[in-house]
């Protein structure tokens, strides 16, 4: 009895240590494969061509061109708009350029005409002045001095008009800055005409002019006479001075410039 439990009791040992063998195989084996897996994929990793490697660097490292929808080259067609772009700013630029000289070119022609110009009118007033005759320059003379005279008659009527007051003192100093005007114009006409007249006529002048003098004194004193001891009496006396001083100034330049 004893020898059947002990040989029940090994075969039962057996059998568990069988199961137990058999239950770690498995387990064993898969672990085995897992681990030649990675290995395998190591080597065909290890064993892939260097080129190709080193070409798959070189595609990551390049930067794409762009490229649109017809498969064009865009980059390649920006840079042909540029260029373009800038030829036109040079081409644009430079016409700028040209309009500019030819607008200062035009400016210094047109600058240099006016100069022309204006010399040769300046030219042409200096020969018609050089080839004036002594008459022309006498005609000259003889308006430019009657004109001074009208507009000296015409100053005197304004004077005598509008006095600073209505009293005797008044008129007194605007006959007398009547006088003054009147008396240098006789003097200016006077000198003209020693310069324009012979000897001859001159010395007729000066004749003429005393006898002329003597006759605006006493025509004055007499018409200053009906105011005697009067305060009109020296108003009335200038008033005449003036009046025939003016008529003689007038009577000179008709009668003796030329």
């Amino acid at each position: 009895m004893n020898s059947k439990k002990k040989f029940l009791l090994g075969m039962c040992t057996a059998g568990f240590l069988v199961l137990a063998g058999c239950g770690n195989a498995p387990n064993e084996s898969n672990a085995a494969l897992d681990k030649n897996v990675p290995d395998q994929n190591t080597t065909e990793n290890t064993n892939e061509d260097p080129a190709e490697t080193d070409s798959a660097k070189n595609d990551s490292s390049a930067v794409p061109e762009e490229k649109d929808k017809d498969g064009k080259d865009t980059g390649s067609d920006e840079k042909t708009d540029v260029d373009k772009k800038e030829n036109e700013g040079a081409s644009k630029n430079e016409s700028e350029n040209k309009n500019e000289e030819k607008e200062n070119a035009d400016s210094e022609t047109e600058t240099v005409s006016r100069e022309d110009i204006s010399e040769k009118a300046t030219n042409s007033t200096t020969v018609q002045n050089e080839e004036a005759t002594p008459t022309e320059e006498a005609a000259s003379r003889k308006a430019v001095y009657l004109e001074k005279l009208h507009a000296a008659s015409t100053e005197t009527e304004e004077l005598r008009n509008n006095p600073a007051d209505s009293s005797t003192y008044a008129m007194k100093n605007v006959e007398g800055n009547n006088f003054d005007t009147w008396d240098g114009l006789l003097n200016e006409i006077y000198q003209v005409l020693e310069n324009q007249l012979s000897q001859e006529d001159m010395e007729q002048v000066r004749q003429d002019q005393r006898e002329w003098i003597n006759y605006r004194d006493s025509s004055a004193k007499e018409a200053s006479l009906k105011y005697e001891g009067g305060t009109e009496e020296q108003l009335e006396y200038t008033t005449v001075l003036v009046n025939l001083t003016e008529e003689r100034c007038f009577e000179l330049l008709e009668n003796y410039m030329k």
